[in-house]
């Protein structure tokens, strides 16, 4: 057999052995392409010129790319500002819930005190209730606050939201760090602020990585509480309240809000791309003893 027919028949063979791995991977890439989709329409229709859009045979590509729809977001006087309160609401949210859902979990996984249980059944059952049968009580709340049209009425409710689901998560990798480590840490003379900051909290960091993205997303992407607490004063909304200005029920801007979806979701990915590597091993378990 010819040097140049072995590596074509070792790949028949290892492919012949593992039909599995070989339709799992198909799968895959099947499910990847189904899920893409959306984003690769909704990319493509922000590059499509007005006539395509309105088409009545849409085409899944363009020959006329345009930046006509970008220009229209961007042109926009208060785009700048709703791009900033939403990352002020995103990255305030991020870390007030990391910080306490940190605090939270170490507490009910390494104290003993009553009632204990019925608290973390209270995080759990938290996690059932939908949020938009929350959304009245929530903004009478705020009212009586005095907090309606700023940014606290949209940061402390997400953080509400996302502690029952982060202290969950971060009671498992605080539990898979053994007792023994902070003994010996104790031994060490080390206080108890010093392991929980520089010992527990490092281990720990890959589940607050992982929790980290689902608020993000979460509070990134909020339509429900922007639209509700946010009523007259406008220089308060955030970014998904701007594809209000292109959509128009007798005239929809369906490029404008295409263009202004693009340019929500870069964030998105960026954040994505910073944290991939803790949120793989985050939801993975890296913990380990």
């Amino acid at each position: 057999m010819s040097q140049d027919r072995k590596p074509r028949v070792n790949l028949v063979r290892r492919f012949v052995r593992r039909p599995g791995r070989l339709a799992a991977e198909t799968a895959a890439l099947l499910i990847a392409a189904v899920v893409a989709f959306p984003l690769y329409w909704m990319v493509l229709s922000a590059f499509k010129p007005a006539g395509e859009i309105e088409s009545s045979a849409p085409r899944p590509w363009t020959l006329a790319p345009t930046l006509d729809s970008f220009r229209r977001v961007f042109g926009q006087q208060e785009f700048g500002r709703y791009f900033l309160n939403s990352l002020v609401v995103a990255v305030a949210v991020v870390v007030a819930s990391a910080l306490i859902a940190f605090l939270a979990a170490t507490a009910v996984t390494r104290f003993r005190f009553r009632m204990r249980t019925t608290l973390l059944i209270m995080f759990l059952v938290a996690q059932m209730v939908p949020v938009e049968a929350l959304t009245i009580p929530l903004f009478f709340l705020m009212r009586d606050f005095g907090q309606l049209n700023t940014l606290w009425s949209l940061i402390l409710p997400h953080i509400a939201f996302s502690l029952p689901f982060a202290i969950w998560m971060l009671r498992g990798f605080v539990k898979a760090v053994p007792e023994a480590l902070e003994e010996a840490a104790y031994i060490d003379g080390a206080s108890r602020a010093r392991f929980l900051w520089q010992i527990l909290f490092p281990l720990v960091l890959p589940g607050l990585v992982a929790t980290s993205v689902f608020s993000f997303i979460s509070t990134w992407n909020d339509f429900l509480f922007a639209k509700s607490f946010i009523i007259s004063d406008i220089s308060q909304s955030t970014l998904p309240m701007a594809l209000l200005v292109f959509y128009k029920p007798d005239e929809p801007d369906w490029g404008g809000v295409m263009a202004a979806s693009t340019v929500m979701t870069i964030p998105v990915l960026v954040f994505f791309v910073l944290v991939q590597r803790r949120l793989v091993s985050g939801l993975g378990g890296a913990v380990k003893d």
